[in-house]
């Protein structure tokens, strides 16, 4: 398993549907720091969290 997934997992698992909006707010920090490094890897979280959403409810539970 990927670590942007096990941390898309764990954001899921602590702030349930609030998860996206979190990862979000990470990036945002990242962004207003200029690590473009840091936000690529919160964009790729984000991108997980979504791809896990799409799997249909309690999917994240499964995966």
């Amino acid at each position: 398993m990927s670590s942007t997934r096990s941390t898309a997992l764990a954001l899921i698992a602590q702030y349930g549907g609030d998860a996206e909006t979190i990862a979000m707010l990470r990036a945002a920090e990242y962004a207003a720091l200029g690590d473009v490094q840091g936000l690529a890897d919160w964009d790729a979280i984000i991108a997980d969290i979504q791809r896990l959403d799409l799997d249909g409810p309690g999917a994240a539970a499964l995966n």
